[in-house]
């Protein structure tokens, strides 16, 4: 990075600074710090030059003293003396030596006439370059510096001439820090031309340009001041959210890479007083005063030091005399208005100078002090003229359009040289053409030889359609024999229950009269076998009958729904000496399902837990809440389930039926018919077991409401 890139990187926001510090958008700083940070960053690349003189070197070491001690005059005198007495300085020293000077006029004395003269001269010695780089560097440096001095003097056709040569030239040899500083430039004035939206795409280029380098303090001073002013310029554009997202950024990017420059602490503190000055601004205008004027305070407790940036703590004054004015708090406000107006007779700065005037007329005119009120008025509007007419002199040149123009200018330039360019292209259109052809051939024979692989897969495709049917037509008919199944079970199971019920009664009035031992034996088996008939013929008509019963939901407690299931069979566990211990939810909790058919779940898991289970042992019956919904689970030590028969517990007369530990009977239809409820309750039933441990079965029931 050459030195007049940063020189004049500086100058251009130090111009906007002093034209148009009403929007306030730049880099703050002092032109004195910066000046000697680059001079700094200059020596410590002075390799790069074309051999630095020994009388230079001497000399830049006396000018740090001097610019450190506020002596700049002196170090341009003696500059001066030096350029006199040197016959032979290096083509870059000599161009520092006026780069030095142009700032000087620029930016010190202000007096932008002289300015432009060391610009020119700057330019001439550019054209002396001996190395292409060096000229690139050298070349765009001085153009911009012409650019600033004439935008300075109002001369806008001449300055955009200049801006837009140093950015073809740099944009030919792909500088970026040349592309990035004619973007900084380009949203530095669409933005004093009140065209936020654009300043803003600006700024955000110029800021996509740059490559964070933490030992290079000026890059870390423009892109911190690039976060404020796309900030600011959302801000202009009414888009706050943006504005203190950008400010936000602005404040860690200083907090991040400051501590890296431990000799600058002035400057970064600078930086960090005038983000919170513009970010204020964003709460005034949500009417946030209390945040807004303890920002303000912060800022201006910074920037009103000596040596500091004095203008922005005016500006940040202004508001918060512009608070104060709202809120009719007349005495901070008088108070406040004093003091500027002291800073101003030494401070000069028009904008805050008019701000000021009005706050007066306004402080006066409550006062009823009409008179002074009437003074203070004219003045405001004296100056509020002078600073439109400068705007709209600045917004009558149409920066796009002057842009626009030199780049067909360029354009034109080219066109005698694009005649061989077009030629070349069509040599490579031709051979892409013919490339083209010889593509398209070799896809037209893949396509012939694919035709007939088309032609077998839709052949496949058919037989799988066939197929497809036949096993459809298969699964329908299947449906149909299940169902005709039931039916024939249910009719028979129905026709069985009379007469089997009748020998039931006909055998227990029997086991009442005088009998043999041998007879009142047989009659209690027929009895009894009579008994398992009738329940194995219920079980068998609600198996079938399950799917096609609608069930009545209704709220139901869970935890008295169990303990109701648990007390009924305590009794029948009491046969084994068995125990069923209960452990419900901490808390009652009501769920949307069937009550006769869940009771009979539950009911049917613990009558099973006893049956397989020794005499002597227990039985744990849990209910657990989970996220979605509410677990019971129904754990025995009884005889556990075989691996071989464990994909066979839910089938409908399955051979995984055994006897209770007791000689139960067992039918095989209880967990089939557990496994309908809870599929058509939305919930689900597994089972975990091992024949040394016993088994857990669970059931899971949503947490859905009505």
């Amino acid at each position: 990075m050459s030195l007049l890139y940063l020189l004049t990187c500086n100058c251009t926001a130090l111009i906007c600074r002093k034209t148009n510090s009403a929007h306030k958008i730049f880099t703050h700083n002092l032109w004195l710090v910066f000046f000697l940070a680059i001079l700094i960053s200059c020596k410590q690349k002075n390799t790069q030059a074309a051999g630095q003189s020994k009388e230079l070197k001497q000399l830049l070491d006396r000018f740090d003293t001097l610019v450190t001690t506020h002596h700049a005059a002196a170090g341009l005198r003696m500059l001066d003396s030096i350029t006199k007495h040197s016959n032979n300085l290096p083509l870059e020293d000599k161009y520092l030596v006026y780069g030095y000077r142009y700032v000087y006029y620029h930016k010190t004395i202000g007096n932008d006439r002289k300015a432009l003269l060391y610009a020119d001269t700057m330019l001439s010695i550019a054209n002396q370059s001996i190395s292409h780089e060096q000229f690139v560097h050298l070349y765009v440096d001085a153009n911009f510096a012409l650019g600033d001095s004439y935008f300075s003097l109002q001369q806008y056709n001449d300055a955009y001439q200049h801006l837009f040569q140093g950015y073809m030239v740099g944009k030919n040899n792909l500088n970026k820090v040349v592309l990035s500083d004619y973007m900084y430039r380009m949203g530095m004035i669409t933005y004093k031309m009140r065209n936020y939206k654009l300043a803003k795409d600006y700024f955000i280029k110029s800021y996509n340009y740059y490559d964070i380098v933490t030992t290079d303090f000026v890059i870390f001073y423009h892109v911190q001041e690039l976060l404020d002013n796309i900030a600011l310029s959302y801000k202009h554009n009414n888009q706050p959210d943006s504005a203190l997202l950008y400010f936000d950024r602005s404040l860690n990017f200083i907090n991040q890479y400051g501590p890296y420059f431990k000799d600058r602490p002035k400057m970064i503190e600078m930086a960090r007083g005038v983000v919170y000055g513009n970010k204020a601004e964003i709460y005034i205008l949500q009417k946030d005063y209390l945040q807004a004027t303890y920002l303000l305070k912060k800022s201006i407790q910074i920037n009103l030091q000596k040596d500091y940036d004095n203008n922005d703590a005016e500006s940040g004054e202004i508001k918060l005399a512009r608070i104060y004015d709202e809120q009719h708090n007349d005495s901070e406000l008088f108070k406040l208005l004093n003091a500027i107006g002291v800073q101003l007779k030494t401070i000069k700065n028009t904008d805050v100078e008019a701000d000021w005037n009005q706050l007066m007329s306004q402080y006066y005119l409550r006062k009823n002090n009409l008179p002074k009120a009437y003074n203070y008025l004219q003045a405001y509007n004296t100056v509020k003229d002078s600073n439109i007419k400068k705007l709209n002199l600045l917004r009558e040149n149409d920066i796009n359009k002057q842009f626009d123009s030199y780049e067909k200018q360029q354009q034109i330039e080219k066109l005698s040289s694009n005649n061989k360019i077009q030629r070349i292209s069509l040599y490579v259109i031709v051979v892409f053409a013919l490339m083209a052809l010889i593509i398209i051939l070799l896809v037209y024979r893949n396509w012939k030889r694919s035709k007939k692989d088309v032609l077998t897969v839709n052949l496949l495709n058919k037989q799988i359609n066939e197929q497809n049917a036949v096993l459809e037509q298969a699964l329908n008919e299947l449906k149909i024999n299940s169902q005709e199944k039931d039916r024939i079970l249910r009719t028979v199971a129905h026709d069985l229950r009379n007469p089997i019920g009748g020998i039931a009664s006909l055998t227990n009035l029997m086991a009442d009269d005088e009998y043999t031992d041998e007879q009142r034996e047989l009659i209690n088996l027929v009895r009894e076998t009579s008994y398992n008939s009738l329940e194995l013929i219920n079980e068998i008509l609600e198996a079938t009958n399950i799917a096609s019963i609608e069930l009545n939901l209704e709220q139901v407690e869970i935890n008295s729904l169990a303990n109701n299931s648990v007390e009924l069979l305590r009794f029948k566990a009491s046969e084994k000496d068995q125990q069923i211990i209960f452990e419900p939810l901490s808390q009652p909790q009501d769920l949307y399902i069937s009550r006769e058919k869940i009771w009979r779940v539950i009911s049917n898991l613990i009558s099973n837990a006893i049956k397989f289970s020794p005499a002597g042992t227990s039985i744990f019956v849990k209910i657990e809440k989970q996220t979605d919904d509410v677990v019971i689970s129904v754990k025995d030590s009884g005889i556990g389930i075989p691996e071989k028969l464990k994909d066979q517990v839910f089938n409908m007369f399955t051979s995984a039926q055994r006897p209770g530990t007791a000689g139960e009977k067992s039918f095989g239809l209880g967990l089939s018919i557990c496994k309908q409820i809870m599929e058509k309750s939305h919930g689900k039933i597994w089972f975990e077991s091992n024949v040394k441990t016993g088994t857990t079965f669970y059931i899971s029931l949503p947490l859905q409401q009505a």
